[in-house]
C-alpha cells in the first residue's frame, strides 16, 4: 500500500480511538463495571498509540519507504489494532473472557510493526548522513 492509503487509514483509526473513548466516558460508563471499563480504555490507548505511529510514518519523509518495511510496520500495527483493541472492546462490552486469549497476537503484531519500523529506519538511504 501506498504512503496515501496509510495516512487516510491512520486518520480514520484515530479519529475511531477518539470516538470509542468518547463513547466510553460517556455511554458505557455505569453500564460496565470499573474493571471492564478501564479494559476498554487500555483497547482505546493502544488504538490511538498506534493509528499516531502510523500517521507519523506515513507522513514521513520518503527514505523510509524505499523499502517494504514502512509498509509492513503499518500493517503489522492495523492488525495489532484489529487483535489488540478489538479483542478488548469485545471483551469489556460482551464480558466473553475466552477474546483476552486473542489480544496478545495483537501484541506480537504491534512489537512486530515496531520491528519493521527500526528495520525502514535502518535501510533507509542517507540515514548515516550518506
Amino acid at each position: 500500500m501506498t504512503q496515501s492509503r496509510f495516512l487516510r487509514i491512520a486518520a480514520v483509526l484515530g479519529g475511531l480511538a477518539v470516538a470509542l473513548g468518547a463513547f466510553a466516558a460517556h455511554g458505557l460508563k455505569g453500564r460496565l463495571d470499573p474493571e471492564m471499563l478501564t479494559v476498554f480504555e487500555t483497547g482505546v490507548r493502544y488504538q490511538m498509540y498506534h493509528a499516531l505511529a502510523m500517521l507519523a510514518l506515513a507522513a514521513g519523509g520518503q527514505s523510509l519507504w524505499s523499502t517494504r518495511h514502512a509498509s509492513r510496520a503499518c500493517c503489522a500495527w492495523g492488525t495489532g489494532i484489529v487483535l489488540f483493541s478489538g479483542s478488548l472492546y469485545l471483551l469489556a462490552v460482551t464480558g466473553t473472557r475466552w477474546l483476552g486469549a486473542i489480544t496478545p497476537f495483537g501484541g506480537v503484531a504491534f512489537l512486530v510493526g515496531w520491528v519493521f519500523l527500526a528495520m525502514a529506519a535502518g535501510s533507509a538511504p542517507g540515514r548515516d548522513g550518506r
